[in-house]
């Protein structure tokens, strides 16, 4: 029998565990997802560049920087994720998004994929972004905004789609106020540029019928739903 749990619970992701990497799974738009979002990740400055990859998941975003010239260190709090991420060259350890096992100003790049949207405290989360994340370092989320549209795309819609998100997997109380977001990336140093982000419509038909093993994601104007933003550290 399947194990109903608890909307947002975690242990959904190790029940699912064999199913990180199978492009046409329940992980499948998280693949179109970090592909989009190693578009906004920086080449490597320097050769000791060390991208943090919080809440890494199987590690997907692995195959996207290939050529960018970071160390890809993971952190995430699945025993059975950090596993899978290993296998595919993350230096995954486990960890808490809202209490990372970093130091202060480790990483040039911090991504923050599909994570913020589960967290209990949004501040924390970002707050630990930006304390990992040395001056001048790049920092990249994406998330789903505390909207009508969010719940609406994402939940009523987006659950019975194939290549949506597992059932149950997100809890819409859990969204992410845009505003507050930006205000606390802001305190910390971070300021920044928020754009939406929705499957390529032609894309995503190829791929429900075959003819395509993945869709893109496109940018949109409007931030309500899924969305992207990223920013710089300030230097002193």
């Amino acid at each position: 029998m399947t194990t109903v749990r608890p909307r947002n619970d975690p242990a959904q992701y190790d029940d699912l565990a064999a199913s990180w990497w199978d492009g046409r799974g329940p992980f499948a738009m998280l693949h179109w997802i970090a592909e989009a979002r190693a578009r906004l990740v920086p080449q490597a400055t320097h050769e000791a560049s060390v991208l943090v990859d919080i809440a890494c998941g199987g590690g997907l975003l692995a195959p996207h920087l290939a050529g960018k010239g970071h160390r890809h260190v993971g952190v995430d709090l699945s025993p059975t994720a950090t596993a899978v991420a290993r296998r595919h060259g993350v230096a995954a350890v486990r960890g808490d998004a809202q209490r990372l096992p970093l130091a202060d100003a480790c990483a040039d790049v911090v991504v923050a994929g599909e994570v913020l949207e589960h967290v209990p405290d949004l501040d924390a989360a970002v707050s630990e972004a930006c304390r990992v994340l040395r001056p001048g370092g790049t920092l990249v989320v994406d998330t789903i905004a505390a909207t009508w549209f969010g719940r609406f795309s994402s939940i009523t819609v987006g659950e019975r789609l194939p290549g949506g998100p597992p059932r149950r997997l997100h809890d819409p109380a859990l969204y992410v106020d845009r505003d507050r977001l930006v205000r606390v990336a802001a305190a910390h140093g971070v300021v920044l540029s928020l754009a939406g982000l929705r499957p390529s419509v032609p894309d995503y038909l190829a791929w429900v019928t075959g003819r395509r093993d993945r869709a893109r994601m496109v940018p949109t104007r409007s931030t309500a739903g899924l969305f992207q933003a990223h920013g710089r550290k300030a230097t002193p």
